[in-house]
């Protein structure tokens, strides 16, 4: 696998030239600082890209022309990376010489009329089809208590602090929804076109050369920008007293959402010695939280851990029945605890690397996630693949123990469902 990284000024190009697989994938990647009161007609722009273009009015119009180009795949999303909102338009499209000479310019030429012209008319997009969009988005937000997990997370980001970007809804809010109109819309979609950072990012068994010039002939974007605030978010304190916070839901399974705070970390100690720390804790099937809580007492229908880096954070998350939460709660602290003990052996952690590496061979199974990777060596300076594999073998357990002492238990929600279910 090939990699190089050209700046042209409006944005940055990333070519991955690879004989892996047998499409060619285009991701451009629009982002812009986090602002709570632009989370939802961005996510309302994102799926009106794949409603319609000028050049097909329809959505049926846009299926009908993905297929022409034998079977080409758009998708949009917007997520949050750490202070961030970040856009993505994704297109993959077979290789040429599986389908037709011609065939992925045509694709960029499909990509272009999608991102660049849109189905706007005297300066406002198609009210019709966002009327779709807002009803969609609208039903959406008015069920999101339906998934409980989900929803415990949102509510405990809420908790722990409610004007860190954290804590924004990136599924939207539906006061906001109500005020996108077709006119802001459009406003808001020459800002984004205008203003946001911008990095494109090609994997293919590609030419150089060749795709730079198409893709500066189909991404006609030239206003330059630069980096406003970083992508972590700020190093915060854990409290010295854990706050906790309940809220009742008409479901028979309750919801632990734990936030736990990972402060005063170096880049080496967030990227590898807490990658393995999470492991051993709850990243895994042979995980502590697992195999004590779930397997052992049969405490919960489910528990993992997670880490949010960008925000510097571990997330506890687990299903139970609310007659348990107390005695759940006890045993997650002890869990910690011995981890800062370092009441794990070195089986644990050979486990945990072999676990590690076997996710960074999936990565290079995917160009998608190839790209995901890429993209954090930009945004955050992280490792290439290989250098991954390499650090992390020289993580030690006073490593690991090092950073078990710096992560605390912040705060705890409970979404307490009313009912009872068997294991």
């Amino acid at each position: 696998m090939e990699y190089i990284k050209k700046d042209l000024g409006s944005y940055r190009l990333h070519l991955i030239k690879t004989k892996k697989f047998k499409t060619i994938t285009v991701r451009v990647a629009f982002r812009s600082p986090v602002v709570k009161e632009e989370i939802t007609i961005r996510n309302v722009l994102c799926d009106m890209f794949l409603q319609s273009s000028r050049k097909y009015p329809s959505k049926r119009d846009l299926t009908i022309e993905a297929q022409e180009l034998y079977a080409a795949d758009i998708q949009t999303y917007n997520s949050r990376l750490g202070n961030y909102n970040n856009l993505d338009i994704y297109l993959s499209v077979l290789h040429d010489r599986y389908t037709e000479d011609g065939n992925f310019k045509k694709s960029l030429d499909f990509l272009n009329q999608i991102i660049f012209h849109p189905d706007v008319y005297a300066q406002k997009f198609s009210a019709e089809k966002l009327d779709v969009v807002k009803n969609t988005m609208r039903s959406n937000l008015s069920s999101i208590k339906e998934d409980g997990g989900n929803y415990s997370l949102l509510r405990l980001f809420e908790t722990m602090d409610k004007n860190r970007v954290s804590s924004y809804r990136m599924v939207g809010y539906l006061d906001d929804l109500e005020k996108v109109t077709p006119e802001s819309l459009y406003q808001y979609y020459q800002k984004m076109i205008r203003s946001d950072l911008v990095d494109i990012f090609v994997i293919g068994d590609i030419d150089f050369k060749e795709i730079t010039a198409l893709i500066r002939q189909k991404i006609p974007i030239k206003t330059v920008k630069r980096q406003r605030v970083p992508y972590l978010l700020e190093d915060v304190r854990p409290r010295a007293r854990r706050l906790f916070a309940r809220e009742s839901i008409d479901t028979t399974q309750s919801k632990l959402a734990i936030g736990c705070r990972a402060y005063g970390l170096s880049d080496y100690e967030r990227n590898y010695a807490l990658t393995l720390y999470n492991i051993i804790l709850g990243g895994s099937g042979d995980s502590k939280l697992f195999q004590e809580i779930r397997e052992s007492y049969s405490l919960c229908y489910v528990i993992n851990s997670v880490p949010n880096k960008l925000d510097r954070l571990i997330l506890i998350r687990a299903g139970i029945d609310k007659e348990n939460y107390t005695k759940t709660l006890e045993l997650i602290d002890k869990i910690l605890l011995d981890m800062r003990k370092g009441k794990f052996s070195d089986e644990d952690i050979r486990i945990a690397k072999e676990y590690f590496c076997t996710a960074l061979d999936e990565v290079l199974d995917s160009p998608n996630r190839i790209i995901d990777n890429y993209y954090m060596m930009e945004l955050l300076g992280t490792d290439t693949i290989e250098e991954k594999r390499r650090k992390i073998m020289n993580v030690c357990k006073d490593d690991i123990i090092k950073v078990a002492k710096k992560v605390k238990m912040d705060t705890v929600f409970l979404l307490e469902g009313d009912g009872n279910e068997e294991n």
